[in-house]
């Protein structure tokens, strides 16, 4: 497991009041400055020459690579070195992958339909990872945009294939994996793991997903499919975008003024700030409606509207300097601006502030949840 730099310090002179403490030979100021810094491997534990030898194997431990990362063809597996996310994060998406005959009567229709999937989520198009195929010497693809191996090239890859054929045991052998390649550093263990998921009986693709969830959680590295859905696969991608997310990162999008429907003088405007879980909420429910409008995303450090309302993050003096950078008023003749209606207690003060930079917009207070914008709307 990671050291953290408070159990690094207890071991170094300043905590035991010992002499050299804070020497400044390691050439930080403090004995607590350089365990932080061991911390996060940003220097070698040789710069202390009085660093006593147990913190050396144990820093030497826990810095020892717990999981190894393969590529293919620019497709990151593995390299994981936490049991969970909320610890520092998860590294590379589980990939999902499909294993296809070419000497199936049907291969091109098959290789075409996987190869052209794509879902977008966050503003990012997300595809089938990999095509493994089977009997590749029979026939030769056009691989297009799709990423290819043939199925002798993938069995010689340093992976760990578990075959699943019984839920529970498939589990429990990649907790214990896990815990082998993290905890205990074992390299017997170190290689990434891949689950080969066998055709579902009836087309079950219910069970098929559901296993395959639990499994893209908890710790597969890859997983490999026998047969393709796009159902299942648009459901695991977006499963996969919210577990390998970094927590110590907001998610945000890029702060401007967007246009839908064809945004027009008379669209309605909507505010709201860059996080971006907020955003596609409101963006979906704009799309579905029947006339144009813009949506105005403030810069706020990908901070939700009441986080950053209480970081200061998203103020009225930024709401005026966001509506003259963009030059709105030129673009409009709406004077309405719909804001969320968490920040319903900011109507008075940025009414005051948009009269005083000499704009004539009007806030209105709008609904707090995204899923109410077209009812809303409708009574506009």
């Amino acid at each position: 497991m990671e050291l953290s730099g408070l159990q690094i310090f207890k071991y170094l002179p300043a905590a035991k009041k010992a002499d050299h403490t804070n020497c400044k030979t390691c050439g930080f100021p403090t004995c607590m400055a350089f365990a932080l810094k061991l911390a996060k491997e940003e220097v070698s534990p040789d710069a202390c020459p009085f660093m006593p030898e147990e913190l050396r194997e144990k820093v030497a431990l826990a810095q020892k690579i717990s999981q190894k990362t393969i590529e293919i063809q620019g497709l990151k597996i593995g390299g994981e070195n936490v049991l969970f996310r909320h610890e520092k994060t998860f590294l590379n998406p589980t990939s999902l992958c499909v294993l296809l005959d070419c000497a199936d009567k049907n291969f091109e229709e098959k290789f075409d339909r996987i190869a052209d999937f794509e879902i977008n989520i966050l503003n990012k198009t997300k595809k089938v990872d990999l095509i493994v195929l089977k009997n590749s010497d029979k026939i030769s693809p056009l691989a297009g945009n799709a990423r290819t191996i043939s199925f002798e090239d993938f069995e010689k890859l340093p992976l760990k294939i578990i075959e699943d054929k019984d839920f529970e045991k498939t589990a429990q052998e990649l907790k214990f994996n896990r815990e082998k390649a993290v905890r205990e550093k074992d390299e017997n263990y170190s290689n990434p793991v891949c689950v080969r998921l066998p055709k579902s009986d009836g087309n079950d693709f219910n069970n098929l997903a559901a296993k395959a969830s639990f499994y893209l959680c908890k710790y597969a590295n890859m997983l490999l499919f026998e047969e393709f859905s796009e159902e299942m696969f648009a459901s695991l991608l977006m499963l996969r975008e919210n577990i390998f997310t970094d927590p110590q990162k907001p998610l945000k999008v890029e702060p401007k003024i967007y246009e839908f429907n064809g945004g027009d003088e008379n669209a309605l405007i909507f505010l709201t700030t860059n996080f971006a879980l907020t955003f596609f909420a409101v963006a979906s429910e704009l799309e579905k409606l029947s006339r144009p409008s813009y949506l105005i995303v403030t810069p706020a450090d990908g901070m939700s509207v009441l986080t950053a309302w209480s970081a200061e993050k998203f103020t009225a003096q930024m709401v005026v300097k966001t509506l003259k950078d963009y030059d709105l008023a030129s673009k409009v003749k709406t004077r309405k601006i719909i804001i969320p209606g968490l920040l319903a207690h900011m109507k008075k003060e940025l009414d005051a502030e948009i009269k005083s930079s000499g704009l004539d917009f009007e806030i209105v207070i709008g609904t707090i949840d995204a899923c109410d914008i077209a009812d809303f709307v409708k009574q506009f």
